[in-house]
């Protein structure tokens, strides 16, 4: 009876000595499991962070493009608008000098017309002399 009663003795010991234990260890492996949690929650934050600072530059990137691209294009518009109206000004100063050579043809040729009308005129006074001389 003594060995059963110094047995039931040591057992009643032995679970009251373990079971603290066994309890802090449930707490330190939920404490450890929550520290676990804190942590993936705040790389977690950190990455959407990132994430979103990344972002934010990338649409700045994308605006400043899209500016420069807009500014080329007005830039092109210009351009081409310039050398319309440079293209513009030469036809009209080719219409120009066209008009003032027509003009100076027309003017030989009236020239050259009244000079041949003349000489026909010359003629005629000639021949009229002449008739009024073998008359």
């Amino acid at each position: 009876m003594k060995n059963v009663l110094f047995s039931a003795f040591a057992l009643t010991a032995a679970t009251l000595t373990f079971a603290p234990i066994a309890t802090a260890a449930e707490v330190a492996s939920i404490s450890v499991q929550q520290r676990r949690l804190e942590v993936l929650n705040t790389q977690a934050k950190s990455v959407d962070d990132l994430q979103k600072t990344r972002l934010a530059f990338l649409n700045g990137q994308t605006k400043a493009v899209s500016d420069v691209q807009a500014t080329r294009l007005e830039f092109l518009d210009n351009q081409t608008k310039a050398v319309g109206d440079v293209q513009k000004a030469r036809l009209a100063h080719f219409n120009s000098q066209t008009k003032a050579v027509e003009n100076i043809q027309n003017a030989r040729l009236e020239f050259l017309n009244n000079q041949t009308k003349t000489v026909e005129n010359v003629q005629t006074e000639r021949l009229d002399s002449l008739d009024a001389r073998t008359k």
